[in-house]
């Protein structure tokens, strides 16, 4: 039996620091896993900066709530999910995910939480467990699941070299010149036929 896991934000749905540097003009939350491998260094420097600008939890859900799935991503998870099953491997956190999962007709998401004190600011995360997204591909490998992993950042390397196959979606150049190896889909329908092709390979 076959598994797909995917990344969540920028291959489903925007990335939502991004949208949030953007509704607050504050041009270092643009940074994310695409530039940082480091995720505890770059939620720390984040927390930071939401603490200097004294922005809480509630203004970063209320921006979470106009972000819509990019577009085909709907129709191209309805798909994967005919054929197979589907689950979301993301770094990003409960508190952030639900209105997305909502959008995307509550696909299975693996994530992690937030600290967040009384003023409604975020003090820390707890991750379910360190580089949770490859051990997740090692547990669905333990019970016989044939894996297929894919994402667009560092934090999803080791996922997609631990699973049986997997690919780079809209990558950053940065990470294809160091991933030269991993397949790159840069369309829903490539990526589908990608899926598809692993999918009834066995």
């Amino acid at each position: 039996m076959e598994i797909v896991c995917l990344d969540l934000e920028g291959v489903l749905v925007p990335e939502i620091w991004i949208a949030f540097a953007e509704k607050t003009k504050i041009p270092e939350l643009r940074i994310t896993t695409r530039e940082e491998p480091d995720y505890d260094k770059l939620m720390k420097y984040r927390m930071g900066i939401l603490e200097e600008h004294n922005l809480t939890l509630k203004d970063i859900q209320d921006v979470i709530a106009t972000i819509k799935p990019l577009d085909g991503a709907f129709e191209f998870l309805e798909k994967v999910r005919e054929i197979t099953q589907v689950v979301i491997l993301s770094d990003t956190f409960t508190e952030f995910a639900k209105p997305l999962m909502k959008q995307l007709n509550w696909p299975t998401i693996l994530c992690n939480s937030l600290v967040v004190d009384h003023r409604g600011m975020l003090t820390g995360m707890r991750l379910r467990q360190q580089d949770g997204k490859r051990k997740a591909i090692e547990a669905f490998r333990q019970m016989n699941f044939r894996t297929f992993a894919a994402g667009d950042s560092y934090n999803d390397l080791t996922m997609i070299h631990k699973a049986d196959k997997g690919c780079l979606f809209r990558a950053p150049q940065n990470i294809l010149n160091e991933e030269p190896d991993l397949r790159l889909c840069t369309t829903y329908d490539e990526f589908y036929e990608e899926i598809r092709s692993f999918v009834f390979s066995s």
